[in-house]
């Protein structure tokens, strides 16, 4: 291990971490495709799928929990949504990242695939004005919540991702959260998420430890530095971020399916 493979997975875990703490995403909808196509550019061997989704496993569990910690105070975590979304997310990680075993490298970069696009439409559906709402006053449907965590958690937990930056637009869209609580709760649903994937995947071997212990690192630094730019900003601004991330990420990995 040479020092510019540390250079550069401590790199996509600071970028993509600093990313997940500002979007209340786990950050994997950056990193998952960062670590597939930038180390063979420094002429680094590349990782496999399912060795990207184990990576990404593990290194959500800690980005998630420094952002969570960054966004504790402020009445911002809705902690009745995150009880309802995280039960059901855990199960659902648990399912979803033992059945990754069984995947092909390209079974689990087609689900990805369809993840980032369901989540991409989402972004630009319009949102009614979910800001607008007092945060002592949010409610939502708590079935509907619970089973879209579960189909969630199953889905994100084969690509070794939390399902944040699926949490995100389906909190905003079908459960008119406002932004900034629906980026701090969804921090923690993820966290919660990333156990069972976590579990899942170092139960079937897919987990590179030396990457994954970078990972981690950079994302205890970059994940709280994320949450406090996030603070600052335009609600609206996060909100196009995260949709154009989403958006291009979802091209990048189709034309390589496709082609």
């Amino acid at each position: 291990m040479d020092i510019t493979f540390i250079m550069v997975v401590f790199a996509i875990g600071f970028i993509g971490s600093f990313v997940s703490g500002m979007l209340g995403v786990g950050g994997s909808i950056i990193k998952y495709p960062m670590l597939l196509y930038i180390p063979p550019l420094f002429g680094l061997a590349a990782f496999t799928a399912h060795e990207v989704s184990g990576i990404s496993a593990v290194q959500v569990l800690f980005a998630s929990i420094a952002g969570v910690w960054a966004y504790r105070k402020g009445g911002y975590l809705n902690k009745q949504l995150i009880m309802y979304m995280g039960g059901a997310i855990l199960i659902g990680s648990l399912i979803g990242s033992y059945g990754s075993s069984f995947l092909s490298e390209q079974a689990v970069n087609v689900v990805y695939g369809l993840l980032a696009v369901i989540a991409a439409i989402m972004m630009f559906i319009p949102k009614k004005k979910v800001d607008d709402i007092p945060l002592n006053e949010v409610t939502f449907h708590k079935p509907i919540a619970a089973i879209l965590a579960l189909i969630v958690g199953i889905a994100s937990g084969i690509v070794g991702a939390a399902g944040g930056f699926l949490l995100v637009p389906i909190m905003l869209t079908v459960l008119h959260i406002p932004t900034r609580m629906t980026i701090a709760t969804s921090l923690a649903v993820t966290f919660i998420s990333s156990i069972g994937g976590s579990v899942g995947k170092l139960v079937t071997g897919q987990v590179d430890y030396w990457p994954a212990i970078i990972m981690i690192v950079a994302s205890l630094l970059a994940a709280p530095l994320g949450a406090k730019a996030g603070k600052q900003m335009n609600t609206r601004i996060l909100q196009v971020i995260l949709a154009l991330m989403i958006a291009g990420t979802a091209i990048k990995l189709w034309f390589d399916i496709l082609m």
